[in-house]
């Protein structure tokens, strides 16, 4: 009996070919890699990896695709299936010798709060391949001044070099979402881009900086820096986060930092 697509799940599987091969590519597989996919679901994007990797773990939520999974891959020694929410998984515990990397159709529903778990977890991912809601996607690689730059963007960034690789129509998934989707590759930083002396300080900063988003710097960080203290480094408080670059978000989390 064929799997029905459970919608508190997020679930909207991949069924086009064409597009499954064009994410294999893009992958880049190389032998002594370690793969872990995030809701592999039908297997469209694991039948790729399966073989071409020394270990590939499976993480998926939804028990009737676990056993589903299972039986599909029995008897190889190189895939691991966990029956988890990816949101609990603490990914630097899988690492062996190398940091994972990471694949993914991550159920749209939860996306974002997928993707800050990954970002605390940054030292431990060689990079991420993920299939996500376009709009998505399109607030990650905003810059400064565009209408999708936002909290999303400037977290990202910060952390990972962002590169869209190729959009994805509804009509290749079963069912059909009623959103285009992107392909995105997520590839930390060698080394920072941005000077932070401290990632909580910069973070808080942001989400407030954030919170309404067509309000002032003056209005939405009143509470914690003066008006005085941002002009001291050249920042206006009349203006709006979403006109801020990366080097100006970490003055004012710096500054915040030695008050």
């Amino acid at each position: 009996m064929a799997h029905k697509a459970r919608k508190r799940f997020g679930q909207n599987f991949l069924q086009d070919q064409y597009y499954q091969f064009q994410i294999a590519d893009s992958l880049q597989l190389q032998q002594p890699d370690h793969w872990v996919e995030i809701g592999p679901g039908q297997g469209a994007i694991t039948d790729h990896i399966a073989g071409q990797c020394d270990l590939l773990e499976l993480i998926e939520l939804d028990r009737d695709l676990v056993a589903m999974l299972e039986k599909r891959y029995y008897g190889n020694d190189s895939i691991k299936i966990y029956s988890q929410d990816a949101l609990s998984v603490d990914f630097c515990a899988l690492v062996k010798t190398n940091p994972v990397r990471l694949v993914g159709n991550l159920p749209y529903n939860i996306s974002t709060p997928l993707i800050f778990h990954f970002l605390k977890q940054r030292e431990c991912i060689q990079d991420a391949h993920f299939l996500l809601q376009k709009e998505v996607v399109d607030r990650m690689v905003a810059v400064p001044g565009e209408k999708a730059y936002g909290k999303l963007s400037v977290m990202i960034q910060q952390a990972f070099q962002v590169l869209s690789l190729f959009d994805i129509p509804p009509e290749a998934f079963h069912p059909a979402p009623k959103v285009q989707s992107s392909f995105v590759r997520l590839t930390p930083h060698l080394s920072p881009i941005v000077d932070v002396d401290d990632q909580a300080v910069f973070a808080d900063l942001v989400k407030m900086a954030f919170v309404q988003k067509r309000k002032t710097l003056h209005n939405n960080l009143k509470t914690i820096i003066s008006d005085d203290a941002l002009k001291s480094i050249d920042i206006n408080p009349s203006c709006r986060a979403e006109t801020l670059t990366l080097e100006q978000f970490a003055a004012i989390s710096n500054l915040l930092g030695k008050q």
